[in-house]
């Protein structure tokens, strides 16, 4: 018989150890991320942190005050109201106010109205024509009026309603909006 052709080699012995297997190198997230439940922990308690500081530096208004006293004439012809609104505000702040905008709003029987506040400059003109207006008024509140941090000032703003005399009586509310500038908040006062 012819010489057989020799036998190859055994292959060599398997390493020891763990194999790798290049799918799991980059991994999953299973393999690579923290457990769910220490994710959402952190997410807990980062939230509650968040909603700490929103509370502690939250808008507030910058003055504060009370509306003393509501006076109320009807435009003869017109179905509305000229209402005078005196009030005390007081800067509470550590800065000074300025008035940017003067508004009120009342909640009557027939919806909620908002009216913008008559120019100061009027105010004797309007006197003149309803006497009755001037009862209990103060020196007018104009916009771009300094208020100084402390300081404590009564005064007073004239708006018109479209709504009657008999209507402007059974209101639930009557409120003064101040806007200051660079303020997101105004100062509302309510009677």
């Amino acid at each position: 018989m012819p010489d057989q052709p020799p036998a190859p080699p055994p292959p060599p012995p398997a390493p020891a150890g763990p194999t790798i297997h290049i799918a799991e190198e980059f991994g999953t997230a299973k393999k690579n991320l923290p457990p769910a439940k220490i994710i959402l922990i952190g997410i807990g308690a980062l939230l509650v942190v968040v909603l700490i500081v929103s509370f502690l530096n939250r808008a507030r208004p910058q003055a504060a005050g009370s509306l003393d006293n509501v006076v109320a004439v009807e435009i003869p012809g017109q179905a509305s109201t000229m209402v005078a609104l005196t009030f005390t505000i007081r800067n509470t702040s550590d800065k000074d106010l300025y008035v940017r905008s003067l508004e009120s709003s009342i909640k009557a029987p027939g919806g909620d109205f908002t009216s913008s506040a008559v120019s100061a400059v009027d105010f004797d003109r309007y006197f003149q024509a309803f006497p009755a207006l001037k009862v209990g008024t103060q020196p007018a509140l104009p916009p771009e009026t300094k208020i100084a941090t402390g300081e404590t000032s009564a005064r007073t703003i004239i708006v018109a309603f479209p709504v009657t005399l008999d209507a402007f009586n059974r209101r639930t509310s009557t409120s003064v909006v101040i806007w200051p500038y660079n303020e997101t908040v105004p100062v509302t006062l309510t009677k």
